[in-house]
């Protein structure tokens, strides 16, 4: 199997530097990171590719089994860094994509040595003890307007997603990312994100994380950035000044600086 080609693989920056892989949530791909390049490429070999179902993958190899779970995307990271041969390389997830880390790290510990969790969320509804954002009834409701009308609830649900209302490019912006995905295979990983509970994997994670939080965040409020914080002894939080859940658009500068400090730190 070709799997820079099945992932829409991407490799760039410096050939001799230490691997960061981007990885992008729920009904984006690679290209929502390229505000985030440009602070990487003359240090770091940037890895970039798309979820099966996502951007330019290979539609082809989507498979309604293999991604139900969370842990059919982490099968995607694995082979991605197989295929490229990446050791301890860092692993940054947006929204669903740092459980997705998480699940990775575990599976191929010598392929993974850190984590950096953009807006992470391990479970988005409520339960007893735990604040997740959203009651069980909040998340059928979604799925059931998801699933009824995916481009009119991608109209009306990506400038909440993306919050500053002030700036409506952003909100377009991820509404056409949105649009773009097949609606078939976006239900598919709108259900493995919006049910998942990645609470107890979280006790799973023993290399150097950073957990990235915003101000305000109506997907992962702080509360579930202080969980999973918690949740990883020796995780570092960090609290954005940023609105919304997308801060690598919304507040690139912000959450540039902060990868970078974690970085230099892991050298």
């Amino acid at each position: 199997m070709d799997i820079a080609r099945r992932n829409n693989v991407a490799v760039t920056g410096n050939p001799q530097g230490p691997a960061v892989v981007l990885a992008h949530g729920f009904g984006c791909d690679q290209n929502m990171w390229r505000l985030t390049l440009p602070a990487l490429v003359e240090d770091y070999r940037v890895v970039l590719f798309d979820y099966v179902g996502s951007g330019r993958s290979d539609l082809s190899a989507f498979s309604e089994n293999r991604y139900g779970s969370l842990h059919g995307y982490a099968r995607d990271v694995v082979e991605v860094c197989e295929a490229l041969d990446l050791r301890d390389a860092v692993f940054v997830g947006h929204s669903v994509s740092a459980m997705i880390g998480v699940l990775a790290a575990d599976a191929a510990p010598e392929r993974i040595g850190a984590l950096v969790m953009v807006a992470p969320s391990p479970r988005y509804i409520d339960d007893d003890g735990y604040r997740g954002g959203f009651s069980a009834q909040d998340i059928d409701e979604l799925l059931a307007s998801l699933e009824s009308n995916y481009l009119g609830w991608s109209m009306a649900m990506a400038p909440v997603i993306m919050g500053n209302p002030e700036r409506p490019e952003l909100g377009e912006e991820l509404r056409n990312s949105f649009c773009a995905t097949d609606p078939d295979m976006a239900r598919v990983f709108a259900r493995t994100t919006f049910l998942s509970d990645s609470r107890q994997d979280l006790k799973s994670v023993k290399v150097p994380a950073l957990v990235l939080e915003c101000s305000e965040d109506v997907i992962a409020p702080r509360e579930v950035g202080a969980f999973v914080h918690r949740a990883i002894p020796g995780s570092t939080l960090v609290t954005l000044d940023a609105t919304g859940h997308c801060p690598h658009l919304s507040a690139p500068e912000a959450t540039n600086e902060a990868i970078r400090s974690f970085l230099a730190g892991l050298r």
